[in-house]
């Protein structure tokens, strides 16, 4: 029987053409709560996913990856190279997970954490670190990624929030086909300047930066394994304020379509339900991120 378990360890229907999304928080520099909140909510509209959310905190914690069919990083423990790591148990489990065909969507900073997990940073190719870790990435006027040496390129870094336009690459991946080939992200931090193995990854929307004077990505996927990856560089949150950028239409279908393809490496949730003119509202509104 296709399903879950329950608190008490009975397995439980999942209704037919559900995805299960597990989403992994607990810990970060942002606003945590509030970003789950929204992933949870923007991933149960589509009506292809079931979400349960497992918080870090007890020594005793343990996430069923293997019962997810894609699980979303809302995580970051720093990006130093003291943070702290998960428990070994916890993270051979997840590189079983990924290996043996699991999808993983590494949301926003979770691309920050683990610097010294060898196997994160190749499965997440580009993240907030320093010059010397890889090379760095930019997309060229043409349209074209084009890799930085090490230790070249503009450190890691964010401007203040903003409105920018993202660009979908032109190419044949399953998440740019039918979306718009540029469209408004509200209030968004636009991060540059990352570093790392930058290995089989392929852009899937980049935007330009003012800071950095060159289009930077902003979503990309790569295979590890058996695996799925996606990243998005969308979704900053940040404590005591409004998050306009998590309404954006083009925010939520990237990381539905995302999500989706992760678990499937095909995606059926439609941009065109998203965008059905170019200008959609948004799904539902998220209230006001309280102060905490």
């Amino acid at each position: 029987m296709h399903g879950r378990l329950s608190r008490r360890g009975l397995l439980l229907s999942l209704a037919p053409g559900k995805l299960r999304a597990l989403i992994v928080d607990g810990e970060n520099d942002h606003d945590w709560p509030t970003a789950t909140q929204a992933i949870r909510e923007i991933l149960e509209a589509t009506g292809r996913f079931e979400v349960r959310v497992s918080t870090s905190g007890p020594t005793t914690w343990r996430p069923s990856f293997a019962s997810a069919d894609v699980v979303i990083l809302n995580y970051n423990s720093g990006h130093l190279e003291t943070s702290k790591r998960w428990p070994l148990a916890v993270e051979e489990e997840f590189l079983s997970y990924l290996r043996s065909g699991g999808g993983i969507v590494i949301f926003h900073a979770a691309n920050h954490a683990f610097a010294e997990w060898p196997e994160y940073n190749q499965i997440i190719g580009l993240g907030w670190r320093d010059n010397a870790v890889g090379p760095g990435l930019f997309i060229t006027k043409g349209g074209n990624p084009k890799l930085v040496p090490p230790p070249d390129g503009p450190r890691v870094g964010h401007g203040p929030r903003h409105d920018f336009t993202v660009t979908t690459m032109r190419n044949n991946h399953p998440l740019t086909q039918g979306m718009p080939s540029e469209w408004t992200q509200r209030s968004e931090q636009l991060t540059h300047g990352l570093h790392g193995p930058a290995e089989k990854l392929t852009i899937i929307s980049f935007a330009w930066s003012k800071v950095t004077q060159r289009n930077e990505p902003m979503e990309w996927t790569r295979l590890w394994g058996k695996g799925r990856v996606y990243v998005t560089m969308f979704g900053h949150t940040a404590k005591g304020e409004d998050n306009p950028n998590l309404h954006t239409p083009g925010f939520r279908s990237t990381l539905a379509r995302g999500a989706e393809w992760a678990a499937t490496g095909a995606v059926k949730v439609s941009a065109a339900s998203i965008f059905p003119d170019g200008t959609a509202a948004p799904l539902k509104s998220l209230p006001k991120s309280p102060p905490r």
